[in-house]
């Protein structure tokens, strides 16, 4: 598969993009970039070297094997050294980076047992002779960082062993998945910690908005496992993620709902310089993380590996997790648009490279028997707008990376059944569990309030991949999708100052794709509309710790992660990944009685319908969780 990969995008023929940081600040409205300058050459910074897979088919074809009831690999995961030895580069490879290393001077070095990736620290004097990049210092709207200015360029002599250097820039990148319904449309201000209660003291609300995960169990048909002594006991959640939390908000959570869960079994592993807190860097999203996991397998030991939000984080938040190999499974809620990541002449070069980074990450992780969930996304069908508005910039139908790779669990979002007014309208009801796309709101509000509301395009990620394409698992399933033509992402506001651009009309900064036959996501959905959400513990970002209407597929990655290690301890083993299993059943079983997952038909991301079979809305569908535990017990 990464051996066709830049046949792919050069066959794309697709035209300039800006890289996500300078779009993602146009969006916020920010002021422009101001250039200060050579960055502090003595400044010490943390890297990232991704080093190639050896056979990466050969790796491809064992982790279906170890998937696959009845093959002799199936349950057979590797050890991390055993993937080291199979599959990591060589240790000539391994000494040849060391040397380069070396000669610059960078002599802290630690390579990670997977040999997949060395972590390096060192100046950034040293990290910019060694790949030939400037590194500048900027200001935004008050805010100062550094990144290269220009693209970092490889070393000829690396060029075969050396995926990225990722870590010589310190813009925040990537967007948390999390919606509040007060954000759109006023509720009721959230209730004090003393004052909410649960139905009839269970773990459950009953209360769309204030939803807990003993509602969760309710709605998914996870209580009969919970029933049978299942509670996650033995196993361990990884949690990736981009700022540091409190731990107690998740105790005080589970502790509100009256859970009982086993104590001190949070562990922070700070990469990189992680583990700042604070609400403007997301640290609630780590809190509902947690929270919703843990509260779902109330026994398992839970370790959060958090990192700064940058490139160079994220990929060694990834490789840390996954070379530890502690963890049974692990979701992360962060991500950016795919085609953030096409090579672009404003930048300098081509990022897909750190789409390929991830993607070895993923196989490694699945070839160990770790089961990975990503969140799709809160922007429906056009992820782009959460980054970058729709007034500025046009809206493609694009999906969100990491889910878009074919190796991770896409996690996906639905609306439940409810009743509701808003702005002194009438009652309106949504009668059945149907994709999450707040144009049902937006129909609403527009009788109500015309023309004060604009809620496009909140909702459910999904769609179709440019990047990957479709899985072998997807190859036979009714309702993948091809790429739409006519899809393009243009600035269309000539007030709007692009750099290197003096622009007076509407300027297309890429043409994706016609007709191309990617990896569709998401795989599996679950509740994600703030209007059925959830209730939140987080000291971050309430003063009275409790925020209510929370949603977006931010909640749905973390549930799945929790119900995998329900899964991993009924199963008395790790499952794995999850999608060839999944999708095998529900094309050998269909959406009949003994089915793990059920169709959602109704509703839409905006542009993709709720229909019969899957559906780049929800997916497969949502889970039946004892089903689906009962079949992989059983190796179906």
């Amino acid at each position: 598969m990464l051996a066709n990969l830049r046949r792919h995008v050069l066959a794309a023929s697709l035209s300039a993009v800006l890289f996500s940081f300078s779009l993602a600040a146009y969006a916020r409205d920010e002021g422009p970039t101001i250039d200060l300058g050579s960055a502090d050459p003595n400044q010490t910074v943390n890297v990232t070297l991704v080093l190639k897979l050896q056979h990466t088919e050969s790796l491809e074809q064992y982790v279906y094997q170890t998937v696959t009831p009845g093959n002799p690999q199936y349950g057979h995961f590797l050890s991390t050294s055993q993937f080291a030895s199979r599959f990591g580069p060589s240790d000539r490879d391994l000494a040849q980076i060391g040397a380069f290393l070396q000669k610059n001077g960078i002599a802290e070095v630690e390579v990670l047992p997977s040999h997949l990736a060395i972590r390096a620290t060192g100046t950034i004097g040293q990290f910019s002779t060694a790949f030939q990049t400037p590194v500048h210092e900027y200001e935004r709207d008050g805010h100062r960082f550094h990144r290269p200015s220009h693209h970092p360029e490889l070393p000829v002599a690396l060029s075969n062993t050396l995926v990225i250097a990722a870590g010589l820039s310190n813009e925040p990148k990537y967007i948390s998945h999390r919606v509040n319904s007060n954000k759109v449309v006023a509720l009721t201000a959230a209730p004090a910690i003393a004052t909410l209660t649960t139905a009839s003291g269970s773990t459950a609300t009953n209360t769309p908005g204030e939803y807990t995960v003993g509602d969760v169990a309710n709605f998914y048909n996870i209580n009969p496992l919970y029933q049978a002594g299942i509670n996650g006991k033995g196993t361990t959640i990884g949690i990736v993620t981009l700022a540091g939390f409190l731990p107690q908000d998740a105790y005080d959570y589970w502790s509100l709902i009256g859970l009982t869960t086993k104590p001190g079994r949070i562990t922070q592993v700070h990469v990189d310089g992680g583990g700042v807190i604070s609400s403007a860097a997301g640290s609630g999203e780590t809190s509902l993380d947690v929270e919703q996991s843990g509260g779902l397998a109330p026994f398992a030991d839970i370790l959060v590996y958090d990192a700064p939000n940058t490139s160079g984080g994220f990929l060694g938040a990834f490789y840390k997790a996954v070379s530890d190999n502690v963890a049974d499974s692990i979701s992360v809620s962060w991500g950016q648009p795919e085609i953030f990541y096409f090579d672009s002449p404003l930048t300098g070069g081509d990022y897909t490279s750190e789409l390929v980074a991830f993607h070895q990450v993923f196989l490694e992780a699945a070839a160990q028997g770790i089961s990975m969930f990503a969140a799709t996304g809160d922007s429906g069908a056009y992820d782009t707008v959460r980054a970058l508005g729709h007034t500025d910039f046009s809206a493609p139908l694009t999906v969100d990376a990491p889910a878009s790779d074919p190796f991770i669990t896409a996690a996906g979002g639905t609306t439940l059944p409810f009743t509701f007014s808003f702005a002194g309208g009438p009652k309106a009801s949504i009668a059945t569990e149907q994709v999450w796309g707040w144009d049902y709101l937006q129909t609403y509000l527009d009788k109500v309030r015309p023309g004060v509301y604009d809620l496009f395009a909140t909702g459910g990620g999904g769609g179709v991949s440019i990047f990957w394409p479709t899985p072998f698992y997807q190859r036979f399933t009714h309702g993948i999708r091809q790429s739409e033509a006519n899809q393009s992402l243009v600035a269309q506001n000539p007030s709007v100052s692009l750099p290197g651009y003096t622009q007076t009309t509407p300027l297309t900064l890429l043409t994706l794709p016609a007709h191309y036959s990617g990896r569709n996501l998401p795989d599996v959905s679950l509740n994600a509309d703030p209007e059925t959400g959830y209730l939140l513990i987080s000291s971050t970002d309430a003063e009275n710790g409790v925020v209510t209407g929370e949603g977006g597929t931010s909640f749905v990655a973390p549930q799945l992660n929790g119900i995998s290690a329900l899964l991993t301890q009924n199963a008395g083993h790790r499952v794995g990944f999850w999608n060839p299993q999944v999708y095998l059943l529900q094309d050998f079983l269909g959406y009949g009685k003994y089915s793990p997952v059920s169709d959602i038909k109704a509703g839409d991301n905006w542009f993709y319908q709720g229909k019969n079979g899957y559906d780049p809305g929800a997916g497969l569908g949502t889970l039946d969780v004892s089903k689906y535990a009962r079949l992989l017990k059983f190796g179906f």
